[in-house]
């Protein structure tokens, strides 16, 4: 502070004077601005004070208070300053790239960039009223950068892949409109899993085999991958087996979608199917109507249950049927107060047919577990694929207790299970099998077959080393050990 600015009580020029208390004591760490009554902390140093004058009066802090002639009158508030301070450039940037990749990944529709209540969030959270959201345009064009710029990221990763597994699996939106998905997975160096969607193309072509086969070719070679490509996933549809046999790779059956599928192929014209009729329409009684579904959450309130929803089963959805069955039995007593209100000839299971549920439930919770293993997506599952056969098998061997009805389904089950073992690539998943540290006592594959497949891994790996030494020959340097051999099988 100007030692020449204080005089007395005044501080900088008189501009400023201390606090009196009510003792009359002076409190020199607060003083009051003398033009606008304004009570601001004094420690020692007039810089904050000195911004005060400049900031909210028309006053020169050198000029001593008798000599201006303020007469108390504050600064007129800028418009910028009614405004906000503006975004600056750089902020407007990571602005953009938010929305863009926030569009992109959460599958957002571009024009929402024109909605006002989206200005508003973030002119509130900028505190710029003036900002204005990108344009379409900007967000196309930044959605494509970050695209180009994730995808150089990819190629780099799996330029370091030794080799690649692929899934893939056609579908059609509700537009419909035919797309076809892929998915790359591999193990990095770190030895973690890493999986990558490589397309999602709209396809309008009839999917022949020999069409599918070329998207799955074109997709390999648009990512520099074909040579790496070791096996390809898909369902088991006949023209997508068909188009396994045009490719180069492996082709593994997806076995989850062929366990869903045998689990559908067992309730056909079985007893369950007309219990499971019965279920599906008092869920649907619930489902299509809000007040109905008032009057169950009540009901399970004063049961003592928790409020929730029922769940309707559907075909292509994986242990959709099971998830339905447990939530009706659970939900039992409070669908009959329920139904026994309503003028309506619908009615619950009768207790024979609930304890048929309750015995379909045992049947279908191990094929709930399989398939939740099987579709693990952090996990490679490929080496589980014949244990879960064996795991099933044992399950669904039928027993004196079971009624006939239960062992009708459990022979339908095992055979179909066996069927779609026998199409499935069991010498790949035998070596998978052998490899991994957890079923390498290979108690899943017949005692007979075990040396074989031990002699198969041993074949694999001579292949593998000739294959190093081929170039090492040429240019006479001393062979070094490959480790890629054991990622390769």
């Amino acid at each position: 502070m100007d030692r020449n600015s204080k005089t007395g009580t005044g501080i900088l020029h008189g501009h400023f004077h201390f606090k009196t208390l009510p003792d009359g004591s002076l409190d020199k760490t607060k003083v009051i601005c003398k033009h606008c009554s304004t009570e601001l902390s004094y420690h020692r140093s007039s810089s904050s004070l000195k911004y005060h004058l400049n900031s909210k009066h028309t006053v020169d802090a050198n000029q001593p208070e008798a000599a201006t002639n303020s007469g108390g009158r504050l600064l007129q508030t800028r418009l910028d300053a009614a405004c906000g301070r503006k975004v600056d450039k750089p902020k407007q940037d990571r602005i953009t790239n938010a929305i863009s990749k926030w569009i992109a990944t959460n599958c957002r529709p571009i024009s929402i960039v024109e909605d006002v209540g989206l200005c508003d969030v973030l002119r509130t959270a900028t505190n710029d009223s003036t900002y204005e959201p990108p344009s379409r345009q900007t967000i196309k064009r930044k959605v494509h950068e970050l695209y180009e710029k994730e995808r150089a990221t990819k190629v780099t990763a799996l330029q370091s892949a030794t080799t690649v597994a692929l899934t893939g699996d056609y579908w059609t939106s509700l537009g419909n409109h035919n797309y076809l998905g892929v998915t790359v997975h591999f193990i990095d160096e770190q030895w973690k899993l890493q999986s990558h969607a490589l397309t999602v193309m709209k396809t309008g072509e009839r999917h022949f085999a020999e069409t599918c086969a070329e998207h799955f070719i074109n997709v390999a070679q648009q990512w520099n991958i074909t040579n790496k490509v070791s096996t390809l996933s898909t369902d088991s549809a006949r023209n997508m087996v068909a188009a396994a046999r045009h490719l180069p790779f492996e082709h593994v059956p997806c076995v989850a979608h062929s366990l869903q599928r045998s689990v559908t192929v067992s309730l056909q014209n079985s007893v369950f199917e007309n219990v499971l009729a019965k279920c599906r329409k008092v869920v649907g009684h619930f489902k299509h109507s809000p007040a109905n579904a008032a009057e169950l959450e009540q009901q399970q309130t004063e049961h003592g249950q928790k409020k929730e929803s029922l769940i309707q089963d559907v075909p292509t959805r994986w242990n959709s049927t099971l998830n339905m069955i447990k939530s009706v039995i659970r939900n039992e007593q409070p669908l009959r107060q329920v139904l026994a209100t309503h003028k309506t000839k619908m009615s619950m299971p009768t207790t024979a047919e609930m304890d048929k549920l309750k015995r379909l439930e045992t049947l279908l919770e191990p094929c709930r577990y399989v398939t939740e293993i099987l579709g693990g997506q952090k996990c490679v599952s490929c080496s589980s694929v014949l244990p879960a056969f064996c795991h099933l098998s044992q399950v669904m061997d039928s027993s004196d207790d079971d009624p006939v009805y239960v062992v009708s389904f459990k022979s339908t089950l095992k055979a179909d299970q066996e069927a779609c073992k026998q199409n499935a690539n069991t010498a790949y998943l035998k070596i998978a099998t052998a490899l991994d540290p957890r079923f390498k006592d290979l108690k899943s594959i017949p005692r007979l077959e075990r040396d074989e497949v031990w002699v198969s891994i041993l074949h694999l790996l001579k292949e593998s080393q000739d294959a190093a030494k081929k170039p090492l020959d040429a240019t006479s340097e001393p062979p070094k050990k490959k480790c890629a051999c054991f990622i390769r099988v």
